[in-house]
């Protein structure tokens, strides 16, 4: 009776171990499954992101082609010679004409020709993609100089105003060079600009905080 009574004891302990055993390796295992899965899931995310990055540089590659097609059939309909050069700058195409004579006359008295031709450029894009194009088009770098010049007058007049406390108002600009200045004057500690009146005179003006 001693040794029969032994034997269902050392069952008990075997199948404790055993199920001790099973319990702890299903916890393990079922870990290791899950962080597999994150682990999947955040490269499927990522890859995901990386995917609309490159479609939408795609996209933006492929309104400057079509830009670009479009401005050499008209510079040839206007007899105007150019070189064709087509970038990407964050959010948006960037097609520029150089190297041409007289492309002067394409950007007129402060860019009214220039904004013109971009306009009718975005809106051929437009017609060929079926999306409203944000596309820049510079000719002669006029916009390039421009930017240059109204960043400079912005870093002028920003410290002027510091020094002065008088607040300075600017001549009336499109929203294009508006943002050059605001993006001048804020570099400048102890000054901030505003913009005031409604378009086409509406402008940018300095003040002392």
């Amino acid at each position: 009776m001693t040794a029969d009574a032994q034997v269902p004891d050392d069952d008990v302990v075997t199948d404790d171990v055993v199920v001790t055993a099973e319990a702890e390796e299903t916890p393990a295992e079922t870990t290791a499954a899950d962080d597999a899965d994150g682990a999947t899931d955040v490269v499927a995310e990522r890859a995901d992101e990386d995917d609309e990055e490159l479609d939408e540089e795609d996209q933006l590659i492929e309104e400057g082609e079509i830009a670009g097609d479009y401005l050499e059939q008209l510079l040839d309909v206007l007899d105007f010679d150019g070189d064709i050069d087509l970038d990407v700058d964050g959010d948006r195409a960037i097609v520029s004409i150089d190297g041409g004579k007289d492309l002067t006359k394409l950007v007129g008295k402060r860019g009214e020709v220039l904004d013109a031709l971009q306009e009718l450029t975005r809106l051929a894009v437009q017609q060929a993609t079926g999306d409203r194009s944000r596309l820049m088009l510079d000719i002669a770098r006029w916009r390039a100089d421009r930017r240059e010049r109204l960043a400079g007058l912005g870093t002028e007049v920003a410290h002027r105003v510091l020094e002065s406390g008088e607040r300075e108002a600017l001549d009336p600009m499109s929203p294009f060079e508006r943002k050059i200045v605001h993006d001048a004057v804020a570099a400048v500690d102890g000054v901030i600009s505003e913009s005031e009146g409604a378009e086409p005179k509406r402008r940018v003006v300095v003040i002392k905080t």
